[in-house]
């Protein structure tokens, strides 16, 4: 049997990656995802009333899981994902859907069982969503070497997400229910920082779409965000960026720790993951006080690697932002997204905190394979897109 994979497959992993944020607004620099393929999505029922009962961080945790199971699933390979704050989507090659949809059943019992949360689960076949008039386009967003987050445009997510949400869309594609399926694979996945408090004033979350949902309808936007609001999104290190080294806080032991001990726990032993994450968070606390590297753990590197790898800026056809912004910048972002709303440019949600949330994917520290995902608190998209439906409507 060959060990080959097929081209398909190899198909993400061998996309060219850009590194200047602006260019996601290049249209045709998105390529189409393989008619083979299938979107796996996941979406939590009523999150906007787990969020206002004080769940948000779980909320959080579980839509982070989601991609945890698919990328453990899928043992290292290069795939297209996107976080949403309650839920989240990953394109997977047709050979990784059954695995990876069975792995995300498992998810489901977890959420089920541990947070009371009910997690709705499809998978959905690309060409069934082109064959709906959706396109699924992608380009690749390099954040450090070889971690990258994926850029998505022509609908096929939003359409995906409306089918998920719509019971009689969705029958088709929902992953079925099953009693047998095995703990989901969460190695990896973590939510041991504080939250993050603003420096400048306020946590920013903007969910933003373009009139015609095009790319190219972006080009405008990000340059008077730039040149007129003083908030510029290019570079490694913008000044609107919500995570610095100055504003991140660990103790010991985490906050985080109970959670991720019940949810990784789940089915496999509490008590062993309660003793590792311990384990775990004491030689990083160790590290950072020495600055000395323990292990594979170089503290310095990893602290810098982490503020690069915060998933703040992304494109799913609507551009998705966590921004620490001064008073003066929120009030002219407001009054410049309600101008151009008003003037039927775009479409737009906010949601205003003093603090934001990262909930953590750690694969490997040697390789420095690990992304980390930004919500604003209170479940700051989850409020963003409420206001964004508002607005549409």
């Amino acid at each position: 049997m060959s060990l080959v994979q097929p081209r398909n497959d190899r198909f993400y992993e061998e996309l060219p990656a850009f590194t200047d944020f602006t260019k996601v607004s290049e249209g045709h620099a998105f390529a189409d995802l393989p008619a083979d393929w299938v979107l796996l999505a996941t979406d939590i029922v009523r999150s906007s009333d787990a969020v206002a009962e004080g769940h948000y961080k779980t909320v959080n945790m579980i839509a982070a899981a989601t991609l945890a199971t698919i990328l453990n699933t899928a043992k290292g390979a290069d795939l297209p994902f996107v976080f949403g704050g309650d839920g989240a989507m990953a394109g997977v090659p047709a050979r990784l859907a059954a695995p990876a949809s069975a792995a995300l059943a498992g998810l489901r019992n977890m959420a089920r069982e541990v947070a009371g949360l009910e997690l709705r689960v499809g998978a959905f076949p690309v060409a069934d969503l082109r064959a709906s008039g959706a396109g699924l386009k992608v380009r690749k967003f390099q954040l450090s070497e070889g971690n990258h987050l994926a850029m998505f445009a022509g609908g096929g997510l939003e359409l995906a997400e409306a089918m998920l949400k719509d019971p009689d869309r969705a029958a088709p594609y929902i992953v079925p229910e099953t009693d047998e399926a095995p703990p989901p694979p969460l190695d990896g996945l973590s939510c041991r920082w504080e939250p993050v408090f603003s420096e400048r004033g306020f946590m920013v979350t903007v969910m933003l779409r373009p009139a015609r949902g095009q790319a190219e309808e972006l080009r405008a936007i990000l340059a008077d965000l730039d040149t007129r609001l003083g908030i510029a999104l290019t570079g490694t290190d913008p000044d609107a960026a919500p995570v610095r080294r100055t504003n991140l806080r660990f103790r010991f032991p985490p906050g985080g720790l109970w959670r991720e001990m019940r949810m990784i726990g789940w089915r496999r032993g509490r008590g062993r993951v309660l003793a590792r994450a311990l384990f775990e968070s004491a030689v990083f606390l160790l590290a950072q006080l020495t600055g000395r590297r323990i292990g594979p753990l170089v503290p310095d590197r990893y602290m810098e690697e982490l503020r690069r790898n915060i998933d703040f800026r992304k494109f799913d056809d609507t551009l998705r932002l966590v921004l620490d912004l001064s008073g003066d910048q929120t009030a002219a972002l407001q009054a410049y997204l309600d101008a151009e709303q008003e003037a039927g440019r775009l479409h737009y949600g906010m949601h205003v905190a003093d603090s934001a949330l990262i909930t953590c994917l750690v694969f490997s520290l040697e390789k420095s394979r690990h992304i980390h995902f930004i919500d604003g608190a209170d479940g700051g998209f989850t409020q963003a897109a409420r206001a964004f439906k508002q607005n549409r409507a």
